[in-house]
């Protein structure tokens, strides 16, 4: 597998693998990594679709990409997603996906069509006072240290970080600032968390650091995250043969480990392998032999339980059986109330069968990552969210005040977020084009809650939100928009549905950690096996985007089935001196950078420095990003413009 850029291999079509017939796949899961494995080995392996199976343990497929009505409860999404224009890997495959409106064109035809009608940003980023200071005022108010701060991190290298928090390299002059609550909630970071994950996302979107306060970089689907990315991309798949086995789980993979070139093959079962195996695997006895090449790792079991008859089925592998692990989970042990109950949350609940399955398989090999590194304490993974379906047309207005849009007709209504930012759960909520649901009636809208502190005492419930039912959450969200209090529970309870969920484990992934925690997509000497989503490790790329999870079902297809086609790199916009100069000046809410330093010698040395560079390319490259003051010719450079645009 190699990586590429342009579009010399972008819309190229590889030839057929040599063999590929006589191979056969087993994936776990039906997240956007495990359905893009499948997609990849359809058209780029070309592999018969009846050679693929994908094992799933719930009902129905899609993984945190979920939507759906739940007879008893109503309307629900654990959560929701945030495209970029620069997700390659994603683009690259719903180019070939029929769309589930119109089977004559492409997803990406209709989703590219959707956002140029209809461009998203925000009118309202966040409230203050219920709902009375709603604004985007697109500033971020971070001082010339807090910028600094940035900086140090940015410029840190990935071992620098290991095991690093956010709060070790940011304090109050940025943890205090808006551009802390736009990125957080954006995000959805803590402070505890881990600083390497805060340094890669600076570091792949800082091309959007103007765009952050008003959302106008993102792209949105018409519909939830099922109907509009995981049916149309299932429908494909089964046209295609591709063999689902629904309500089965995958109970294990046991692998045959070679030490040594010329040294025994140690077969391991996962569940038995004794503690002096164990403590060999732990001291990484079987890394690499000794001749420094990577040892030889092939899967030889795949254990599954059909979980509607409780067969438990052993399936033998040969090196042409190949196994694509999705290992760990972000909605493992979620938990749903409803109007009248709480979803809850037990801390001494422990992670459900992704993350058991990784932890029998991370036994076996230190290259198999660390699990445990990630859901140690779920009081610091833990977040919840909420849908909240308003009945009738009693709430939208107070929907429209805020957002300063209807939220009928299937546009833009909020853009993104909107944020409380003086809410104790530190609440989030947002009502993307409607209706979400293609069945849903027209007079009814969807908005999702999300707040990040669930175990704090909320301003007008005074309870902790995984306390919270589903109308008590509602009464809360009614009450920072400016709901007169006489009519906050009447709404809630008459013309309100909601549906709570929690999630103990949904930030897992951004756990402080180090390189090797997340095994590698392939590790060294995998023969026939891949690690996939969102606990699989990916250069360069951030957790928590569909783009990374589609991206390690492509690198891993590409990888064992050694299909000859590039895949697509990151987006390099943080070698981008353009993206980088403009992030830096919009960082200091338009300031040039000749008024930066704590003293007039400083702001002397900065400027003289950059005056130097007048009469020069460099100079008029600094004028059109704001660096440089020139009073005769300002520019004020939009995010994507082009510099001859801005000329």
């Amino acid at each position: 597998m190699y990586y590429s850029a342009g579009n010399f291999e972008a819309f190229a079509h590889p030839r057929k693998p040599e063999g590929i017939e006589d191979k056969s796949a087993y994936i776990i899961g039906t997240g956007l990594a495990a359905l893009t494995a499948a997609f990849y080995l359809v058209r780029d392996a070309q592999m018969p679709g009846d050679h693929i199976h994908v094992y799933e343990k719930d009902k129905l497929p899609g993984g945190a990409l979920d939507g759906a009505f739940i007879a008893g409860e109503g309307y629900v999404m654990r959560g929701g997603r945030e495209m970029d224009n620069h997700f390659e890997v994603m683009w690259d495959v719903y180019r070939d996906v029929p769309s589930i409106e119109d089977e004559h064109v492409s997803m990406l035809d209709y989703y590219y069509w959707l956002n140029k009608e209809d461009p998203n940003y925000s009118l309202c980023r966040a409230t203050v006072n219920r709902g009375q200071d709603a604004h985007t005022d697109n500033r971020f108010d971070v001082s010339d240290e807090g910028c600094m701060e940035i900086l140090k991190l940015y410029l840190a290298t990935d071992e620098e970080l290991a095991n690093k928090k956010i709060s070790d390299y940011f304090d109050d002059k940025v943890l205090d600032t808006k551009f802390w609550m736009y990125w957080r909630t954006m995000f959805a970071f803590e402070n505890w968390d881990s600083a390497l994950e805060m340094k890669r996302y600076i570091h792949r979107y800082i091309h959007h650091i103007g765009g952050l306060p008003d959302f106008s970089a993102l792209r949105f689907t018409r519909y939830n995250q099922y109907e509009s990315m995981i049916l149309p991309l299932v429908n494909y798949l089964k046209a295609h043969g591709v063999q689902f086995h629904m309500q089965t789980s995958v109970d294990d993979v046991t692998f045959e480990i070679s030490p040594d070139e010329k040294g025994p093959v140690r077969a391991f079962t996962n569940v038995a392998m004794d503690e002096a195996q164990r403590a060999q695997a732990e001291n990484g006895a079987f890394k690499r032999n000794p001749y420094g090449t990577p040892n030889k790792k092939v899967a030889k079991t795949f254990v599954t339980t059909d979980l509607t008859t409780g067969k438990t089925t052993t399936t033998e592998l040969t090196e042409n059986d190949l196994v694509f692990i999705t290992n760990g989970g972000l909605v493992e042990s979620t938990t749903e109330g409803n109007q009248t109950t709480p979803a809850g949350f037990d801390p001494s609940l422990k992670p459900g069968n992704g993350w058991d399955m990784w932890n029998r398989i991370a036994a076996v090999d230190p290259s198999f990552g660390h699990p445990e590194k990630f859901i140690y304490d779920p009081n610091l993974t833990k977040w919840m969210s909420a849908t909240a379906t308003t009945l009738d047309d009693a709430i939208p207005p107070y929907i429209e005040k805020i957002t300063g849009r209807s939220p009928f007709g299937g546009h833009v209504v909020t853009g993104g977020i909107v944020t409380v930012e003086d809410s104790n759960w530190l609440m989030s909520w947002t009502v993307n084009r409607q209706q979400q649901f293609r069945d849903q009636p027209k007079d009814q809208v969807s908005v999702w809650i999300y707040g990040l502190f669930a175990d704090k005492p909320g301003n007008y419930v005074h309870k902790p939100m995984q306390e919270c039912t589903g109308e008590e959450i509602a009464q809360e969200w009614l009450y920072h928009m400016g709901v007169p209090e006489d009519r906050i529970e009447d709404l809630a309870k008459n013309h309100c549905n909601t549906v709570p969920v929690m999630m103990p484990y949904i930030d897992a992934f951004f756990m402080p950690r180090e390189l090797g925690d997340r095994p590698d997509v392939v590790p060294d000497g995998a023969v026939n096996f891949a690690f996939i989503g969102q606990f699989a490790e990916e250069p360069r790329d951030t957790i928590f985007t569909t783009e990374y999870s589609m991206r390690t079902g492509m690198e891993s297809v590409y990888t064992l089935c050694d299909v000859d086609r590039g895949v697509p790199e990151v987006w390099n916009s943080e070698y981008d001196v353009r993206d980088l100069l403009n992030a830096a000046v919009k960082l200091r809410d338009g300031q040039p950078l000749t008024t930066m330093g704590n003293h007039a010698i400083e702001h002397g040395a900065i400027k003289m420095a950059l005056g130097r560079t007048k009469g020069t390319e460099i100079y008029e490259m600094l004028k059109v990003f704001g660096v440089v003051q020139d009073h005769e010719h300002p520019v004020d450079m939009k995010p994507g413009m082009h510099l001859d645009e801005a000329r």
